[in-house]
């Protein structure tokens, strides 16, 4: 493992400990201060049903308030659960040797006349004597005696002080959220080591597939173990590696076609040249026109390249103007109807003059037809025939040449505009003086640079049509 998909494994297993820190912290955040709070509102709400039937006994009995403030204390303690004598307390109080309710006081409660003035005090801002504001008077729970509201139960804004076991539950509650924020954290961290892997070690397959590329190596393909981005992210590598090397087997092969083509020319040239020095042949004008015409074949070579590469470079010149496709089908159909005569091939046109013009440079697409029939011609039968068409297609248009030759074999025909590809091997003759092995590439440069779009279509021994949509 790398030193960057080491960093990424640790990066992905620490936010997952991260998240899962964060996650858990706030939940015992949350439930330690509901727990505290909840508690405590259990605690005031228990005791409170029991004060205010303790002073509403009072009031029955004394028939005031008066010296309730010197039995307060042991009116509250009154409303304190008492633990089970026969089990000890666990956390013991402050002084052992006295009763529970001696050990244990807390003030949670005061009291206000039915006027609202404070009789026992329990909010240092409400000293006794003092008169409570309305809202303040009014959010407080009632004390009535024999049907008539005598006075109103003061309640603490918060609890002081726990009782022993109240400590022990929170204690224990905050133990079991420390333990739950640990459990989680391994919890984590192993969820987090798992799925890092996981998510790394097809990347690990991924750099390490991309640099065997890098050292020459195209043929690489990993595993796909997934459909999810990382799975695409596999196939799409894959995809790209056999087309690598495709593309690098096409270039050795381009690279050994040119040879070819080049040799040949040169040999005859050269041959031709040594023998009239040797004095083996004599100089006639049949054999200069000879090496002429291979010269030419050398230039035609050169000039397809050049093309090719102006196109590759977004360099090619071109001078667009609107053209009608049927005039320009006509014109491209007539230039070939002599030497289609001569093969008893038949040229046709069908293409309506209505169809909408299309802005192309004439040179340039008669180039294309020039090669397109050309290599129609060349498969074509005594007897065939060559059509050309223009249509409407989609608020396009569609010109074509179709002819009703040998066709292409189907795993052939996705490559045929590839550079000095040749799906009939024995195509590359002495019958195919001045053939570069270009034609179908130069048209598809030539075709895209002016923004058309082009491919085939065939069937074995009916046919081939090659499209151009503009």
């Amino acid at each position: 493992m790398n030193v960057t998909s080491k960093s990424l494994y640790w990066k992905l297993t620490l936010a997952f400990i991260v998240v899962a820190f964060s996650a858990t912290a706030m939940a015992a955040i949350f439930v330690r201060v509901t727990t505290n709070n909840s508690l405590a509102q259990f605690i005031i709400d228990q005791q409170r049903s029991n004060m205010v039937q303790s002073l509403s006994n009072y009031y029955i009995e004394h028939g005031s308030w008066d010296g309730v403030d010197k039995v307060w204390e042991d009116m509250q303690r009154q409303t304190i659960p008492t633990p089970n004598p026969s089990e000890p307390t666990k956390v013991p109080g402050p002084e052992p040797g006295k009763p529970y309710e001696e050990r244990f006081h807390r003030n949670l409660f005061g009291l206000a006349d039915p006027n609202g003035v404070v009789i026992v005090s329990v909010d240092q801002d409400f000293p006794v004597g003092a008169q409570l504001p309305s809202e303040l008077y009014s959010n407080n729970d009632v004390i009535k005696a024999n049907g008539a509201v005598v006075g109103t139960i003061l309640t603490a804004k918060r609890i002081s002080r726990y009782s022993p076991e109240e400590s022990l539950f929170l204690e224990r509650t905050n133990q079991a959220l420390l333990i739950a924020i640990v459990t989680g954290l391994l919890v984590a961290v192993i969820i987090g080591i798992i799925l890092a892997r996981t998510l790394t070690l097809p990347l690990r397959d991924l750099t390490r597939a991309a640099q065997s590329i890098a050292e020459g190596h195209l043929e690489q393909e990993v595993k796909v173990t997934s459909h999810d981005e990382i799975g695409q992210l596999a196939e799409a590598f894959n995809e790209m590696s056999r087309e690598v090397s495709r593309v690098n087997a096409s270039r050795k092969q381009m690279t050994a076609d040119i040879a070819h083509d080049l040799r040949t020319p040169l040999t005859v040239i050269a041959g031709y040249i040594e023998s009239m020095q040797e004095g083996v042949l004599q100089p006639t004008p049949e054999r200069f026109a000879l090496i002429y015409k291979e010269i030419e074949r050398l230039q035609n070579l050169v000039g397809d390249l050049r093309m090719l590469s102006q196109a590759d470079a977004g360099e090619l010149t071109l001078h667009p103007q609107n053209l009608n496709p049927k005039t320009l089908l006509d014109q491209a159909s007539a230039l070939f109807q002599h030497h289609a005569a001569r093969q008893s091939v038949t040229i046709g046109v069908e293409a309506g003059a209505d169809l909408p013009e299309i802005h192309v440079d004439e040179a340039r697409m008669l180039q294309v037809f020039d090669n397109l029939i050309s290599n129609a011609l060349r498969y074509t039968p005594e007897g065939g025939r060559i059509t050309l068409r223009g249509t409407k297609v989609n608020g396009q248009v569609e010109l074509s040449v179709a002819d009703n030759g040998s066709g292409i074999v189907p795993e052939e025909l996705p490559l045929i505009f590839d550079r000095f590809h040749r799906a009939d091997k024995s195509r590359h003759n002495d019958t195919d003086e001045g053939k570069s092995g270009l034609g179908l590439a130069i048209v598809k440069a030539l075709v895209e640079s002016q923004g058309g779009k082009v491919w085939a279509e065939s069937e074995v021994d009916k046919g081939t049509i090659i499209k151009m949509r503009f």
